[in-house]
């Protein structure tokens, strides 16, 4: 039986909130700008009831920047009660393009930081919070594209649910479909991408607390199913929050000590150190199944993010990161190829990342994939000359990529 399209409506008519935004504020957070006199600001506005949707929903993020996350997500949740549609500044006066971004009530952390895609473009940026107990909006916001930015963690799942239901009725062209989404979460992640050739990825187990605090069945192994070294963190965790490499279990016992989680995943540890005892990391961006390299972080300790890896201070490093994204097609890309064109065609989305490494015998080693990790412009262009035009090379193919996807929605409904 055929059904019918969901009904779009003016955003002026369903009420669309200007606000300054994450790309702005977390630049300005990220070049070491003082929020705070801003945050005190729009306090003031939201304790006297003069704060607009926008300026709240601001005040949420600046409080999540500066570290006071329960505050930042209690605001949220204040304003999402009565307001859930908010539009990102655009570069545009007449925009070429509408994308309403699908979001959940969730951290910062937890959605797409699509903004940060689309800040120089001629796109103009809605983002409407699907909040289940509020259902979708009826009529949706008129839009040109939709692109689903929730992440699959626990509390965006309800959300994710929601939309899914409305799937077959959406009325325009709709990115990053929610059911495969559902499948980035770590210990599926495994089971979607273990076979792939050319491609290593440690099972992921979810585990509780008592399971690790278990005795031991046999000597070297943790619950039962892994052999130490492993690796611990804490189930829905974010930016190496909780991650640890444990040897035995007395060092299981003094991690436990100090976290008061109740779920956690487990992997073992692969070292992953090359020939001068550096561990190299990289961020690969895939649009339309297209691999893009988004950067490249060198440490000499396991548990790399880019920062900690303190690029800025190391010439050499930097220009090891500037030859791996100058030579991306023809190096590390076609390297793996195999590997990255099977993980592209399982995980099926329009844009995800993945965080991975090579393995000692030059297998792509899968750290993690996800839809939520800054791909970001914000570094100096002065440290890193090299990085601007490759992230203005992965801005433009995902703004072509959802010019293609309008483009193909009104072929099939002519």
């Amino acid at each position: 039986m055929q059904t019918e399209p969901l009904e779009l409506a003016d955003t002026t008519r369903v009420g669309c909130a200007d606000r300054i935004g994450m790309a702005r504020l977390a630049k300005l957070a990220f070049d070491g700008g003082d929020l705070r006199p801003l945050c005190g600001e729009l306090t003031a506005k939201l304790l006297d009831g003069r704060a607009k949707a926008g300026e709240a929903l601001d005040l949420s993020l600046i409080a999540q920047l500066l570290g006071n996350k329960q505050a930042g997500l209690a605001i949220q949740q204040n304003v999402l009660a009565s307001h859930r549609l908010f539009r990102s500044p655009c570069a545009a006066n007449n925009p070429r393009l509408r994308v309403l971004a699908l979001a959940a009530a969730t951290d910062m952390g937890s959605n797409t930081p699509i903004e940060f895609l689309l800040e120089e473009s001629s796109v103009e940026l809605m983002v409407l919070y699907v909040v289940p107990e509020a259902g979708l909006p009826m009529p949706l916001p008129d839009h040109d594209v939709a692109i689903v930015i929730a992440s699959d963690s626990e509390d965006c799942r309800d959300a994710l649910c929601m939309i899914d239901q409305a799937v077959p009725r959406w009325p325009r062209p709709l990115l990053n479909p929610p059911k495969l989404v559902g499948n980035l979460d770590r210990d599926k992640l495994y089971r979607l991408l273990k076979d792939i050739d050319g491609l290593e990825i440690p099972a992921t187990i979810s585990v509780t607390r008592a399971q690790l605090l278990q005795p031991a069945q046999s000597p070297g192994v943790v619950a039962g199913i892994a052999a130490f070294p492993i690796i611990v963190r804490p189930r829905g965790s974010h930016a190496g929050v909780g991650l640890a490499k444990i040897d035995d279990r007395e060092a299981m016992a003094r991690y436990l000590d100090r976290r008061q989680e109740e779920e956690f995943f487990i992997a073992r540890f692969v070292d992953y150190s090359g020939d001068d005892g550096l561990f190299r990391k990289y961020r690969v961006v895939f649009v339309e199944g297209e691999p893009y390299a988004c950067h490249m972080a060198i440490a000499d300790r396991w548990d790399i993010w880019y920062l900690n890896a303190k690029m800025s201070e190391s010439a050499n490093k930097r220009l090891e990161e500037e030859t791996f994204m100058r030579t991306f097609d023809v190096g590390f890309a076609h390297r793996h190829r195999a590997a990255l064109a099977g993980v592209a065609g399982r995980i099926g989305l329009d844009y995800f990342t993945v965080d991975c490494a090579e393995t000692k015998s030059g297998s792509l080693l899968i750290f993690e994939a996800d839809n939520t990790a800054v791909v970001h412009n914000m570094d100096s262009p002065e440290i890193f000359p090299y990085k601007p035009p490759q992230m203005r090379k992965i801005f433009d193919a995902f703004v072509a990529m959802l010019e293609r996807r309008v483009r193909r929605g009104k072929e099939q409904a002519a």
